[in-house]
């Protein structure tokens, strides 16, 4: 049988991977040591050059149905991990066969929940976790994607300004249909909170969460907090023909929350003394893109959120407010986020992204001020949090220099 690959930017280092080995058998110099989430197949981290892989054992069908429905939500525009290609016809050394695998591309600074509780997250941070995963639950509702498998074994989590960024990292049961109904989308949140609940239980099982959290409490508020959200992005909405102005009070608390509206469906009655609107199409990255298109950095929504936030101020406290807007963005890049970023030590680049590390250097900042009663320098913040906080940190990146990978005999 002749191993064949299929691939949507082919790399051709992939063709040395040892694929005539059983994955669960691969090592050095292929495999890193990164945190995997659980799962019911056998998955490994591998490094090719400057590119690393999650790479997943599973049956023909299943890998190349997978790969084509992932290939659909990178389409979309939707959180999930970037699919890199399916390799089958793998037979071992003494002619046996073996599964065929998925590639997907690893997501930096990405971990798996179990790790954020290993690394120390405390579990007042169970609420922001949820948050991550309601937006994400609802983001691929609205694209009439149906799930099956929610839980937190299926999500990666990368840190945001404070909180998370949840990404779907498993859609071996999804499948995009032409709509969604309210029972499958239920269905959805019930499983969620099912798989949720036991999960809880098995990390306080292992002491690696406080008895003190109610895992029903957490549960609930997955589902209330789904259900809020939901109705926040897609309820119709109906008021007097005098209050026109909540039409545009309407799309600022979608973008406040990070959406924007593509479209709205305003109907009025027969007097016209009465209009009702609902958003038809609302598309979420909202301050992503409006701080992508000020100064070309593409981070998650909240670091973008607070980002602006930091623009706002520079432009308030040099008194720029009446310079074009890009301007000033590309002062305050200039000024504070690209030396900021520069302060950072080779050794301590693995820990934070360079925008979660801006944002923590902001709230290191207010907390000296605080203690110290007055302003204190942004660079002076930042040089105490790199000594007192940042270096302490643990990496969550492969920072090491690549391992050189030689061609499988």
């Amino acid at each position: 049988m002749a191993l064949r690959i299929v691939a949507s930017r082919p790399d051709p280092a992939i063709v040395t991977l040892p694929w005539s080995v059983p994955l669960e058998e691969w090592g050095d110099p292929y495999v890193v040591p990164l945190p995997r989430g659980l799962s019911r197949h056998v998955v490994r981290i591998v490094r090719l050059r400057d590119r690393v892989y999650a790479v997943k054992e599973t049956v023909e069908d299943i890998a190349f149905r997978e790969y084509r429905l992932l290939r659909d939500l990178q389409r979309l525009n939707l959180p999930a991990v970037v699919p890199q290609g399916v390799v089958t016809g793998r037979v071992a050394a003494d002619g046996g066969e073996l599964p065929s695998a998925l590639l997907t591309e690893h997501l930096r600074f990405s971990l798996p929940y179990r790790s954020l509780f290993s690394h120390g997250l405390a579990h007042d941070s169970l609420p922001s976790l949820v948050d991550a995963m309601v937006v994400l639950l609802v983001r691929l509702h609205l694209a009439d994607f149906f799930w099956g498998d929610v839980s937190l074994s299926n999500v990666l989590f990368r840190r945001s300004a404070g909180g998370f960024a949840a990404y779907l990292v498993d859609a071996e049961t999804g499948e995009l249909r032409p709509s969604l109904s309210t029972s499958m989308r239920e269905y959805d949140v019930t499983i969620a909170t099912e798989n949720v609940f036991g999960e809880l239980l098995d990390l306080q099982a292992s002491d690696s969460l406080s008895y003190e959290v109610e895992a029903a409490d957490i549960v609930e508020l997955l589902s209330s907090r789904y259900h809020a959200l939901w109705d926040e992005l897609t309820a119709e909405e109906e008021f007097g023909a005098d209050e026109m102005w909540r039409i545009e009070q309407r799309i600022e608390k979608l973008n406040d929350l990070g959406f924007d509206v593509d479209e709205l469906d305003i109907v009025t009655d027969f007097d016209g003394d009465r209009v009702r609107i609902q958003p038809k199409v609302v598309e979420a990255g909202h301050h992503q893109r409006e701080l992508q298109a000020l100064t070309g950095l593409h981070v998650e929504d909240a670091q973008a959120r607070r980002l602006l936030n930091d623009i706002a101020s520079f432009t308030a406290y040099r008194n720029l407010g009446r310079e074009d807007r890009h301007l000033v963005a590309n002062r305050w890049l200039d000024e504070s986020y690209e030396p900021i970023v520069a302060m950072i030590p080779a050794e301590a680049s693995g820990k934070l992204e360079p925008a979660e590390v801006f944002h923590e250097v902001l709230q290191h900042r207010w907390y000296l001020a605080e203690r110290a009663g007055q302003d204190v320098d942004l660079f002076d913040a930042a040089a105490d949090y790199i000594d007192a906080v940042l270096t302490k940190k643990p990496d969550e990146a492969i920072t090491s220099a690549p391992a050189t990978v030689t061609p499988d005999a």
